[in-house]
């Protein structure tokens, strides 16, 4: 067969295509969220921090997950509490944002070597039942207690460039072409990244010439 492996492909390809539009919408719609109800998000999120670490000391106490690993995830939650100092508020260059990012990236991998490091352990007999952890529960693990922090936060927080003066700021606002008049309204990073992403896609179109932006009649 030779079609029906290239119809696969495109499907495959296809699929993949609406997939990564479904979530990149769906980060977009939540950031939008954030944004209109942050301090809401703030509080949802400190307390989303406090379940991860304290299931985190649950599974060191009751399932005796190793003692080195459950403290690095509990400094990790910790240091990423810190930057809801200033929710929704971050500066790209703030050295505990850095850090988060570091920690991230390192407790996964950390996590991710234990795991598939984890032995079966010895059975002494046909009936006993292999004490490792299943394929759902790694990943519910994973999904819960090493990303779901990092993730909520990366689509609440705001870059500081695109942030609107404060209150006591000198500038007038709505007046047009002033920064106060909504040009310079507070993003999340996902809508920059986002937008960013989109802004290059159609200039790349424009350039191969596969989209002429529509003229305007006077």
């Amino acid at each position: 067969m030779w079609i029906l492996p290239l119809v696969g492909y495109i499907g495959l390809l296809v699929g993949f295509g609406f997939l990564t539009l479904a979530i990149a919408s769906g980060l977009y719609y939540l950031s939008e969220l954030v944004e209109e109800h942050t301090v809401v998000a703030k509080r949802l999120l400190t307390r989303m921090i406090y379940f991860v670490t304290g299931t985190q000391v649950l599974l060191w106490l009751v399932d005796g997950f190793p003692f080195k690993l459950s403290l690095l995830t509990v400094i990790s939650h910790i240091v990423y509490l810190g930057n809801m100092r200033r929710f929704p508020i971050v500066k790209l260059t703030d050295p505990l944002f850095l850090v988060s990012c570091v920690l991230v990236i390192f407790n996964h991998w950390a996590w991710f070597t234990h795991f598939s490091q984890t032995s079966a352990g010895p059975r002494y007999s046909i009936y006993d039942q292999p004490k490792i952890p299943t394929f759902t529960e790694i990943a519910s693990y994973f999904g819960l207690c090493v990303w779901l922090v990092p993730f909520s936060l990366f689509v609440s927080l705001s870059a500081s460039d695109n942030v609107l003066p404060t209150m006591s700021s000198e500038e007038p606002t709505g007046i047009p072409g002033t920064r106060g008049s909504g040009e310079g309204k507070r993003q999340g990073m996902v809508k920059v990244v986002v937008d960013s992403v989109r802004d290059a896609i159609g200039n790349l179109a424009r350039i191969a010439g596969w989209w002429r932006p529509r003229e305007r009649d006077f």
